[in-house]
């Protein structure tokens, strides 16, 4: 458990470097930004205390909020997806798995983890930018952003998960 919290830290400190140094500063098409960090929250396992998962998400969300001057808008989203993370994956694991499921394509299935990945990646897409609006004036605009973020964030992920899963 020592070398889990461990490898934890170092993925919400590299997560966060990489999100306030770089992905922030990444704009396609003028809308869309990468919002990588939403990974943290996806690769809980089973097993893993909730109130650590909704405690680390959070702080996780308010560091970014820090950094990025969107007070209150990652850290509440984070809370979010955390907390469905840790429902959504007992819906998409298949029903004679070990307790302590690891939320990973090496161990869900390329299948189950994109499907993971894309359920949760999208609720925060659509929160975090609904929230950002605070209204439903320019809904192209909100939609817009909330896809080819989402897009753009689950090619990371993607491309995270391979390396990582090597």
């Amino acid at each position: 458990m020592k070398i889990e919290l461990i490898n934890r830290l170092v993925m919400f400190v590299a997560l966060l470097l990489a999100q306030v140094l770089i992905l922030n500063h990444v704009h396609l098409l003028g809308v869309g930004t990468p919002l990588l960090y939403v990974y943290f929250a996806i690769t809980f396992r089973r097993n893993f205390p909730k109130w650590l998962v909704l405690v680390s998400c959070f702080l996780l969300g308010l560091l970014i909020d820090v950094f990025s001057n969107t007070p209150g808008l990652a850290a509440s989203t984070m809370t979010l997806v955390a907390l469905a993370q840790t429902y959504l994956i007992d819906l998409v694991a298949p029903r004679d798995s070990a307790e302590d499921l690891e939320a990973s394509a090496k161990v869900l299935g390329l299948s189950k983890f994109v499907t993971l990945s894309a359920l949760l990646t999208l609720l925060y897409c659509l929160v975090f930018f609904a929230l950002e609006a605070f209204n439903f004036f320019d809904v192209l605009l909100w939609l817009a952003r909330s896809v080819i973020s989402f897009v753009l964030t689950m090619v990371l992920i993607l491309a995270v998960e391979s390396v990582r899963s090597r």
